[in-house]
């Protein structure tokens, strides 16, 4: 059974920066396509970024391209979101997620407060 658990978030500034992490127990990451959603107050949850398997395809949201990056460190069993430039309507939670073809697992979120 794969565990996930994201850590990094906490309150910023406008314009600042945060690096989330969802680190993975119980299983090799490597078997998962991996993907950060967000859920702000009163609103849906949306998908923000992925990453294949290998890491060799990425994708983002188009409200947080050129801002965000997503990447995975597959020894460490760990993927990342490096977030740049960040604005208040970024906050939200942030949640990993981990998908194969028939498993899909979530992680408990971290928040992250951007002030203005």
């Amino acid at each position: 059974q794969l565990q996930l658990v994201e850590s990094g978030g906490g309150l910023v500034q406008s314009g600042g920066s945060l690096r989330l992490s969802c680190t993975a127990s119980g299983s090799s990451l490597d078997l998962y396509a991996i993907g950060w959603f967000r859920q702000a107050p009163g609103k849906e949850r949306e998908g923000v970024a992925c990453i294949s398997s290998t890491g060799g395809r990425t994708n983002y949201v188009d409200s947080v391209k050129g801002r965000f990056t997503i990447s995975r460190d597959n020894v460490k069993n760990t993927v990342y979101l490096q977030m740049n430039s960040l604005k208040p309507e970024d906050t939200a939670v942030y949640y990993c997620n981990a998908r194969s073809l028939f498993k899909n697992y979530w992680g408990q979120g971290t928040q992250v407060p951007v002030s203005s």
